[in-house]
């Protein structure tokens, strides 16, 4: 990750830890790590996980954020993900493998075409899709009724 874009990014989460109640970031991960931009290998972790067991989808979410933005650790780092893992319970030989079988590969990538087809291109968002019509709802972490108002509209 270029100089430039690791300041981009640390402004970005300055500008969070200001406007959003409750919001931490350990700052210690830009001294501690050699970032690299892909979070393909985060990705991919997800859906090891969830290969395993559908309903430690959103807990490997959970925990790869905390071991990036609290722990400073590099969730591009197979041993941060299988960390990971391992609090998880999941079978880490099984979740070795998986984390860089073509198969997960290639669901990483069906996943990001289905979200360029629905023009998402930032992480986190939220889509409405009712029919054949898809709605990119702005994100307002402060005030879900302006969610609400753009679901209900």
């Amino acid at each position: 990750m270029s100089p430039a874009m690791q300041q981009e990014i640390r402004n970005h989460w300055k500008t969070i830890q200001k406007q959003v109640p409750g919001i931490i970031f350990n700052f210690e991960f830009w001294q501690q790590n050699t970032p690299r931009r892909s979070t393909y290998p985060a990705c991919r972790a997800v859906i090891a996980a969830k290969n395993q067991d559908e309903s430690l989808e959103d807990a490997m979410i959970q925990a790869i954020q905390t071991a990036y933005y609290l722990q400073a650790e590099n969730p591009s780092d197979d041993v941060v993900l299988i960390h990971c893992a391992e609090n998880l319970g999941l079978g880490i030989s099984r979740f070795k493998q998986d984390l860089h079988d073509p198969a997960t590969v290639e669901q990483l990538f069906r996943e990001i075409r289905l979200a360029q087809s629905m023009q998402i291109f930032s992480f986190p968002s939220l889509v409405l899709q009712s029919d054949s019509v898809i709605r990119n709802i702005h994100i307002d972490y402060l005030d879900a009724d302006k969610m609400l108002s753009q679901l209900t509209a």
